[in-house]
């Protein structure tokens, strides 16, 4: 069964949407470094018409204000590699080039335990769809390196 290219193309714009979003947190996380985290806290929690000083909004006042800069900008690298990462697979895969078929399938594969786990430990609706959705990648990419023979 040969795979099909449009197949490939499809978990090469997941990975490409992927990368995006990882490039916006990185920026976000940038443009954040140099801020004081817990005047943006306290300014959001008053946004979204909530009491700073009730129980969980204090706990995500305190928690944002307990980052440190270096912390944000370790984190915003880490993003903008994984944001380069994600582009070479997402171009790999466009181009069809067999090491991004294997990467996709490795890179995949490794993430589906710790979904299985986040699914388990805090059952939702996102956590089923992101588990599905690998799952799904992880198979198709299986398929297209190791097609199935017709038997004789």
């Amino acid at each position: 069964m040969k795979h099909s290219n449009k197949g490939v193309r499809a978990v090469a714009v997941l990975e490409a949407s992927k990368g995006l979003l990882s490039l916006l947190v990185a920026i976000g996380l940038h443009i954040y470094a140099g801020q004081n985290l817990s005047t943006l806290a306290i300014e959001l929690v008053t946004h979204l018409h909530l009491n700073p000083a009730s129980h969980y909004p204090s706990i995500f006042i305190s928690a944002v204000g307990s980052v440190s800069q270096s912390s944000l900008t370790i984190l915003a690298l880490g993003a903008a590699a994984y944001t380069l990462v994600r582009f070479i697979e997402a171009y790999g895969l466009w181009h069809n080039m067999r090491w991004t078929q294997w990467f996709a399938l490795l890179s995949g594969a490794i993430y589906l335990p710790f979904e299985f786990y986040e699914m388990m430990s805090h059952f939702s609706l996102l956590s089923v769809i992101v588990l599905l959705i690998n799952l799904v990648v992880v198979m198709y990419m299986y398929f297209v390196l190791f097609p199935l023979r017709a038997s004789i």
